[in-house]
């Protein structure tokens, strides 16, 4: 009964700490991701420096900024659980390996998707509203001309996200582990 109870004790603290590594893991991932992402939309829009508003205590643009790291961890979180997910009890070092490398591979895609995908939901929304110029609005701390465009974000976060979903199962680690020869 003793030696059983240390097993089950055993396993709920390897269980435990492979719980907290996929947490700071998913953790770094995310934070990394929604930097990147920001830059990239930065990148892309112009007429505007976010950051620039942000420090005048421009809500408007605190609005658009916080709809678009919304929008980049929804578009995203598909891929992290799934990298993470790799790291378990009892998985091999190769499955471990593989899937980490890929995962990454596909958490830059994803990014890159994302930001891509909400630039271009503004830039179309921009050839909608054509009786607004919403940079302009945005400077002028426009709050409810933000908000339209954050519900565009967020709706079409939800769209891409779903798309998502085929690139994040694309590889299987195990499968590729074992056709490579890793696997005992």
């Amino acid at each position: 009964m003793t030696l059983e109870l240390g097993v089950v004790l055993g396993e709920v603290v390897i269980g435990l700490l492979s719980g907290v590594l996929q947490l700071l893991i998913g953790l770094g991932l995310a934070m990394s991701s929604v930097y990147l992402g920001l830059r990239m939309f930065d990148r892309m829009t112009s007429g505007i420096n976010e950051m620039a508003e942000l420090k005048k205590g421009n809500v408007a643009v605190g609005i658009l900024m916080a709809a678009v790291i919304f929008s980049i961890a929804n578009v995203i979180q598909g891929g992290v659980a799934r990298l993470t997910a790799v790291i378990h009890p009892g998985a091999p070092m190769a499955v471990v390996v593989i899937g980490l490398l890929f995962g990454i591979l596909q958490l830059l895609i994803t990014i890159a998707a994302a930001a891509f995908s909400i630039n271009l939901a503004l830039k179309v929304w921009d050839k909608i509203t054509t009786e607004i110029d919403e940079t302009k609005e945005l400077k002028r701390g426009n709050v409810a001309v933000a908000i339209v465009m954050a519900g565009v974000l967020l709706a079409v976060s939800v769209i891409v996200a779903s798309g998502v979903v085929g690139l994040a199962s694309a590889v299987d680690p195990v499968r590729l582990a074992s056709a490579l020869g890793l696997l005992a």
